[in-house]
């Protein structure tokens, strides 16, 4: 008997070939129809410079109001004062510069306002050395100290100046007392030196504020490892810690050139009646003297000499620093090796 076998048949898993037209992609704007697709809507042009001037005109909006507050309370007062010193035309500053007494308070102002910046820089920064990385008791309360110090006035500094190396003063007095002598020694304070020691004094924490505050970022692993790789203290100083340091430094150094130039009560409570500078050449000219104009015209040439020396010295010291700081860290591994 014949067996009969059934007739092969098309697999179920294949599909039947497509007879019909292929379909048509979808478009870029089907797409952007539809929600769910991962395609971002189209962008409209003129958008974003309406938005940016109007974020621009808000921004100026918010500025109106302190810039109004400034030139009622500064910028005013100030052209006031320009303004009184050519009352007379420019006659009145031919004179004020002619005298001599104008070109000494000139030279004082300027020598003890470079003189102390020089001072409190280098004196800022060794106790502030001392201070962040010499471990001592108390480094945090003479931290903290530095903090309370600057709302210090600076009449008290000099008045406390006084009490020790015055004509009357403890050092005096421990010295006539000891010796039997009618007068101490000590006479220094009523001198250009005596001004210049009350300005280092009550200025040197102006500079080191800044310095610590710096300090507090340098890594302690740079230091450690220069130390393992066998520099010396001075020249981890010069290599590492400085170039952290410099713009903090000049910072402070900046703010105590202005704040010298235009230093008043130090100088009028020391007593130094040969000291003249001009902020006291302002001061005799319009208090004693009553001559207001001549007056404006000093205050004007120290407003002019503040502003002018500040952007001399920023200037120079930005100059200096690119030009030490190119390739600086670069180098600081070779360096210290």
């Amino acid at each position: 008997m014949t067996e009969t076998r059934p007739a092969a048949t098309a697999s179920p898993r294949t599909a039947p070939a497509s007879t019909g037209p292929a379909a048509p992609a979808a478009s870029a704007s089907d797409t952007a129809e539809r929600p769910g697709t991962g395609a971002a809507p189209p962008r409209t042009r003129g958008a974003g410079p309406s938005r940016r001037a109007g974020g621009s005109g808000l921004r100026l909006l918010w500025c109106l109001p302190p810039l109004l507050v400034l030139t009622v309370i500064f910028l005013y007062p100030l052209a006031l004062v320009v303004v009184e010193g050519f009352r007379g035309g420019t006659g009145t500053y031919r004179e004020v510069f002619a005298s001599q007494a104008f070109t000494d308070a000139l030279v004082t102002t300027v020598a003890l306002a470079v003189g102390a910046t020089v001072g409190c820089v280098v004196l800022g920064f060794v106790l502030a050395l001392v201070v962040a990385f010499v471990p001592f008791p108390g480094s945090r309360g003479v931290a903290r100290f530095v903090d309370v110090f600057l709302s210090f006035p600076s009449f008290l500094i000099t008045l406390a100046l006084l009490f020790v190396y015055g004509t009357v003063g403890m050092a005096n007095g421990l010295w006539t007392g000891v010796t039997g002598a009618e007068e101490g020694p000590f006479r220094f304070l009523t001198t250009p030196w005596g001004v210049l020691l009350a300005e280092i004094t009550y200025f040197t924490p102006f500079v080191m504020r800044p310095l610590l505050a710096a300090f507090a970022q340098v890594e302690t692993g740079q230091i450690e490892a220069a130390s393992s790789l066998g520099a010396r203290p001075a020249r981890i100083v010069r290599r590492v810690i400085l170039p952290e340091a410099w713009p903090a430094l000049m910072a402070g150094g900046s703010l105590v050139l202005v704040l010298c130039l235009n230093e008043f009560a130090i100088v009028l409570f020391t007593g130094a009646k040969d000291v003249v500078t001009l902020p006291m050449l302002v001061y005799s000219k319009a208090i004693l003297s009553s001559d207001y104009t001549a007056a404006c015209c000093v205050a004007t040439v120290n407003v002019v000499l503040s502003v002018g020396l500040y952007a001399l010295y920023r200037y120079v010291t930005g100059r200096a620093g690119r030009t030490g700081g190119t390739g600086r860290s670069s180098r600081r591994a070779g360096a210290l090796a």
